[in-house]
């Protein structure tokens, strides 16, 4: 369970964060939510697919990396065996909190988790030098959270226009691996193309004014690693 502490250079001083062991918060999960500024480092290499918070029923945006809940296919031999870590990796173990929980006026402040496996006070990278400045490592950390807040914003606004130019679409896929299991992708989403097509050349102008064109064309291009996908889970069905 995760247990949020609030940074300080007095009482973390001597903190450290083993950053190899980040990569253990993805290994047993099949989706990880994605931000716009990260889209095409992941459509190297996992699908960008659309699906519902199962707590608030909204649309999200998150890399595939498996078939079912639990399932990491880029997780083998107690490593990360992707190209790109995604951003909500990265930034283990620290979150953002905001200070006023019922409203947005808060101030932002930077917590870790306490129960994350990647906190030592032996080995690992630290967050303040001796004299309880920010080290490099911290500091680039909070880029990566600022990336993340920020993309948050860029997400909603790209979702926001999606549905209201009606350009989601139901995914429809059942695949049958190697063994012959077979499986149904239930709950995604994905960009409706033929409406796409269809779109007004104003709508189309409005899109690329907004700097979501490209978004949207990266998330139709990276479906064709659901190949790339489905070649890992039958060279598992191998072993």
């Amino acid at each position: 369970m995760t247990q949020l502490v609030v940074i300080d250079n007095k009482n973390h001083l001597k903190l450290k964060i083993d950053s190899n062991k980040a990569e253990q918060h993805g290994a047993n999960l099949h989706l990880i939510p994605a931000v716009m500024s990260e889209f095409i480092n992941i459509a190297v290499q996992y699908p960008l697919v659309i699906t519902k918070n199962a707590d608030t029923g909204q649309f999200v945006i998150a890399a595939m990396l498996g078939f079912e809940a639990g399932e990491n296919l880029f997780w083998r031999e107690e490593q990360w065996q992707g190209l790109y870590l995604p951003l909500q990796i990265r930034r283990q173990p620290f979150f953002v909190s905001n200070t006023d929980k019922n409203s947005d006026k808060g101030d932002y402040v930077i917590c870790f988790d306490s129960n994350s496996p990647t906190i030592s006070h032996d080995d690992g990278q630290g967050l303040f030098d001796d004299n309880g400045e920010e080290s490099e490592y911290f500091q680039q950390a909070k880029s990566c959270l600022a990336q993340l807040l920020r993309g948050e914003v860029d997400n909603k606004r790209l979702l926001t226009h999606l549905e209201e130019m009606d350009l989601l679409q139901v995914m429809k896929m059942e695949i049958t691996f190697a063994n012959q299991q077979t499986t149904k992708l239930n709950g995604l989403y994905t960009i409706d193309q033929d409406k796409l097509a269809n779109l007004s050349a104003d709508r189309i102008a409005n899109l690329h004014s907004e700097g979501l064109l490209q978004a949207i064309y990266t998330l139709i291009t990276s479906l064709g690693q659901m190949h790339h996908l489905i070649d890992l889970k039958n060279k598992k069905c191998d072993c």
